[in-house]
């Protein structure tokens, strides 16, 4: 008998207190490996698309699926309990840039699928340790409390409306492609994480379920705050209320330059903390340098400080990465969310806390 969306919920909080959980790395990195033309993307499908597809890495979870699904089963190899799907881009506001808006809904339940797949024929080698599937929900391309136009400050080119409407059809396509997590990553603009975060609220509510939701910020230089003007702790205080599963930073930065803004993440959330770096910053190719065993170094040291629950890699990292990572943390304790005491929280660019 198949297991239940509680049942998987249950085996996921067990290994989280019982472990380090690992997260997996990069797909556009391993994607790039594959040398892939305009006609691998197009595939029969899409063969007389009246616009460039290559460079739509989600739209080959339709026309290559057995490249997503290799990638999947590599992670999954290198010791990751979580593998991502590949649905960054899923949404009709990306995806847009190719004229295939409506395939959001397809996109995300396909790539779903796919993970799914592959996290359970994994498990069913090593039932004593399961894997699971976190359905991946990019920020967009837009951002909601930013202009574009630096001539004129209050204009907007997306709503909180439109923001929300786009994130729920992902989201709808990612459940019924049987993701355990939602997972709003690579948050540059708070208030689309936020609208994120309302689309999935409206939507558990109208399903009579709740999935775990996992909330990934991006720090986008060394100020330590995201795009628009959050620190880590401000962050934090606005997504609080969602309750969500973990709260975390991934992209943007190496280990080296996110290890402090983590570590004010595991002093102030009373949540699992998830971290997923690049594997350093670009060099001046855009290539990442930083090797697997330097990775692991990093979060190794992480761990046993006591900052993070969840681990993995961003940009630059691939499946010897997280190989090398999962080694490094294997039998250390997880970090145990602490218990904060009651106090009004608010949060505007910077964090406002009043102990009541």
């Amino acid at each position: 008998m198949p297991m239940t969306e509680r049942d998987r919920l249950a085996l996921l909080r067990d290994a989280l207190a019982k472990r380090i959980l690992v997260l997996d790395g990069a797909m556009g990195t391993m994607i790039q490996q594959h040398r892939l033309e305009e006609a691998d993307f197009r595939g029969e499908r899409f063969r007389d698309w009246p616009r460039d597809l290559k460079g739509n890495n989600d739209l080959l979870s339709l026309t290559q699926p057995d490249i997503i699904a290799g990638i999947h089963r590599q992670y999954l190899d290198a010791g990751a309990d979580l593998i991502e799907t590949n649905t960054f881009n899923s949404n009709r506001i990306s995806l847009a840039d190719y004229g295939q808006e409506d395939l959001a809904r397809e996109l995300n339940e396909a790539g779903a699928r796919l993970a799914r797949a592959a996290a359970d024929a994994v498990t069913a080698l090593t039932p004593e340790k399961p894997r699971f599937v976190a359905g991946a929900i990019g920020p967009t391309n837009r951002t909601a409390s930013l202009s574009p136009d630096v001539g004129d400050p209050g204009f907007r080119n997306i709503s909180f409306d439109e923001l929300a409407e786009a994130y729920r059809v992902a989201a709808e396509g990612l459940i019924d492609g049987g993701c355990d997590v939602i997972l709003v990553e690579t948050v540059f603009d708070t208030l689309n994480a936020k609208a994120a975060l309302f689309a999935l609220d409206e939507l558990f509510e109208e399903r009579g379920i709740h999935l775990p939701v996992m909330v990934s910020g991006t720090i986008t230089d060394l100020s330590g705050r995201n795009l628009s003007g959050q620190t880590v702790e401000a962050l934090w205080n606005s997504v609080r209320h969602a309750r969500p599963l973990s709260i975390g930073l991934n992209c943007a930065l190496g280990a080296t330059e996110m290890r402090p803004h983590i570590a004010e993440l595991a002093r102030v959330a009373d949540t699992f903390v998830c971290a997923y770096p690049n594997a350093g910053l670009p060099n001046e190719f855009g290539a990442y340098d930083e090797t697997p065993e330097m990775t692991a170094a990093h979060l190794r040291e992480w761990a046993q400080s006591s900052l993070v629950n969840i681990v993995g890699g961003c940009c630059g990292t691939t499946p010897d990465h997280i190989a090398a990572v999962a080694a490094a943390v294997a039998g250390l304790p997880p970090r145990r969310p602490p218990e904060l005491a009651r106090a009004l929280r608010l949060s505007g660019l910077e964090a406002f806390t009043l102990p009541t």
